[in-house]
C-alpha cells in the first residue's frame, strides 16, 4: 500500500439537492440532502484511502465542533489525520452546496483566513511515496512540494488561479482545472495557456476539463485522454477524488497517461452518484469501469 500525504482545506459541506440553481431571493425546499465531509485536500485524502492508498493529511482547523466533525469524518474514512492541526480562537471552514438536476454546482464556502500559515513543520513528517498540495494553502503548499523534491517522489500540485509562479515550478506534476488555467494564464486556447505554465516548470502539465477529459502537451502537439459517458447526479468532489487518484496512480510507479486514465475512471464514478463524499469510488469499482463491466 503507498503511502501519499496531502496538504491543503478540509471543511464540511451542507448539500442540497434542487432542480434549478436559485436566482431570486426567495425560500426553496430541496429535493434532496446530505452533510459530507469535503474540502479540497480532505476529499483527495479519502479518495485515496478509498482506493487502497494511505493517505496523511496536513490541514489546518479551528479548534470548534466544526473542526470537530471534520476530523472524527476523516478519522472514519482511515486517514491519517496526526499532522491536521486545531488552532484556538479560529473557525474551521464549511460551506452550502446546491446542486441542480444536471448535477452541476454552485458553492458558498467560508475560510477563516487568519488561520496560523508557518508551514515549516511539513518537513518533519516521514516520508511518504508520492505528495499533493493545493493552493489554498500556499505556505504549506511549497513546503509539502519541496519535501517531494527532495525525497525524489512525485510532488502533484492542484492548481487553480491562485496558485504562484514558485509553486508550479517546484512541482513535478501541475493539473489545472480549465477555469482556473484560463485565469491564470488569461489564454483561451488550451493548448497556448499550457504551453504559457510549461515556461515556468520542467514539469508535467495538465487540464482537466470534466466531460472532455484532460488535455496535455506531447512536445507542442495538444493531445486529449477522453471520459466516459455517464448519468451525472452530482460532479461535487469529482476533480478532488481525480487529483487524489491521479497522485496515487503515480506513487504506484505507473506513467501519467495511466494515471490520467485511472483518475478520469474514478472522477467518472464519483459523478454517478448524489451526495459529495458519499459517492467517492473504492478500487474494486474503478477497476471494473476501466474493463467496461461498470456502464
Amino acid at each position: 500500500m503507498k503511502k501519499v500525504l496531502v496538504t491543503g482545506v478540509s471543511v464540511i459541506d451542507f448539500i442540497f439537492q434542487i432542480d434549478e440553481i436559485p436566482k431570486l431571493y426567495e425560500k426553496y425546499r430541496a429535493n434532496d440532502s446530505s452533510i459530507s465531509g469535503g474540502g479540497i485536500a480532505a476529499n483527495a485524502a479519502v479518495a485515496i484511502s478509498r482506493l487502497a492508498g494511505s493517505s496523511t493529511l496536513v490541514s489546518r482547523l479551528g479548534k470548534d465542533e466544526i473542526g470537530k466533525i471534520i476530523k472524527n469524518g476523516l478519522i472514519d474514512e482511515d486517514v491519517n489525520v496526526d499532522y491536521t492541526r486545531m488552532f484556538n480562537g479560529h473557525k474551521s471552514s464549511f460551506s452550502s452546496v446546491y446542486i441542480n438536476n444536471d448535477g452541476e454546482r454552485q458553492v458558498m464556502n467560508y475560510r477563516d483566513l487568519t488561520l496560523p500559515t508557518e508551514a515549516s513543520w511539513i518537513n518533519e513528517i516521514e516520508k511518504h511515496d508520492a505528495y499533493l498540495a493545493d493552493t489554498r494553502w500556499n505556505e504549506g503548499a511549497m513546503e509539502t512540494l519541496k519535501v517531494a523534491r527532495n525525497n525524489k517522489c512525485p510532488g502533484v500540485l492542484d492548481a487553480e488561479e491562485t496558485v504562484s509562479l514558485d509553486a508550479i515550478a517546484i512541482a513535478s506534476h501541475s493539473a489545472f482545472s480549465m477555469h482556473g488555467l484560463k485565469t491564470f494564464t488569461k489564454q483561451n486556447n488550451i493548448s497556448d495557456a499550457l504551453k504559457k505554465v510549461k515556461e515556468h516548470t520542467s514539469g508535467w502539465v495538465c487540464v482537466t476539463d470534466g466531460e472532455n477529459g484532460v488535455f496535455y502537451l506531447e512536445g507542442s502537439k495538444l493531445v486529449n485522454i477522453p471520459v466516459n459517458k455517464v448519468d451525472v447526479k452530482d460532479t461535487l468532489g469529482a476533480g478532488d477524488v481525480w487529483h487524489g487518484a491521479f497522485t496515487l496512480s503515480l506513487a504506484e510507479g505507473n506513467n501519467e497517461v495511466d494515471a490520467v486514465k485511472f483518475a478520469n475512471s474514478a472522477a467518472t464514478l464519483k459523478c454517478k452518484s448524489f451526495g459529495g463524499r458519499l459517492g467517492f469510488p473504492n478500487r474494486i469499482d474503478v477497476n471494473r469501469f476501466l474493463k467496461g463491466e461498470i456502464k
